[in-house]
């Protein structure tokens, strides 16, 4: 366990951030993304070299800001908060991992939400046949290699799955749902609508082959949704 100091600005940040990745747990329950203890979400903390992540094994109406668990980016846990006295998810190493190498990502979710974990079992990327996908992802959703929990394996195989890619999820084969974002709430974002177009795309296999988007109306999907979609940032 690390013994670090911190500024005040700091403090405030990391408080900050274990209460958004605290409340950003119960969007995973009110989608039905998890059960039982299954699942976490991790928060990057702006201004400086920590995240923050779920405890493991605790019932999500238990979990409070406090008990979120902070680590450094090397995957220790860091003294002097409450809630160190916690393990972390058993995925810390591998969202430490993926923080390391990609550094535009501030927020990472696993689920292993059912119909996109089929597709997991599967070894088979989600093909991009719905507008919504393509809004989202910009193409398929792809499939990682298997890696086993409990170091970082899996960090490994969603980095080199995802870096250069469109996509803000990865299907970890015969495991479970990946997501990334550029904050934690966008990564949640992204475990919700995986599991959607999933969904959808499976319904529509059930009937047929589903119809592939050309690769154009794909681009033009995704940069308009991207860049234009919304509100303006203020």
């Amino acid at each position: 366990m690390s013994e670090l100091l911190f500024t005040p600005e700091q403090i405030t940040a990391i408080e900050r951030t274990r209460a958004e990745v605290s409340q950003l747990h119960q969007q995973l329950v009110r989608y039905d993304l998890v059960v039982w203890t299954g699942g976490n979400i991790s928060g990057r903390v702006p201004g400086t070299e920590l995240f923050v992540i779920k405890p493991s094994g605790v019932d999500y109406p238990e979990l409070t800001p406090e008990s979120m668990v902070v680590c450094t980016l090397d995957g220790r846990k860091v003294a002097g908060f409450s809630g160190s006295q916690r393990n972390p998810s058993s995925d810390t190493a591998s969202h430490a991992y993926v923080y390391r190498h990609m550094p535009d990502v501030h927020g990472v979710v696993h689920t292993h939400s059912d119909f996109a974990t089929s597709w997991a079992a599967r070894g088979e990327a989600i093909p991009c046949v719905l507008t919504a996908q393509a809004d989202e992802f910009g193409g398929e959703i792809p499939v990682g290699p298997l890696a086993l929990i409990g170091d970082e394996q899996i960090g490994r195989g969603i980095v080199d799955t995802l870096q250069g890619h469109r996509s803000r999820a990865v299907l970890m084969a015969n495991h479970g749902v990946f997501t990334i974002g550029k904050h934690a709430r966008e990564a949640v974002k992204a475990a919700v609508m995986v599991e959607d177009v999933a969904r959808t795309a499976h319904y529509a296999r059930v009937g047929g082959e589903p119809i592939a988007l050309p690769g154009e109306a794909v681009d033009k999907l995704f940069d308009r949704y991207q860049n234009v979609y919304g509100q303006p940032q203020q």
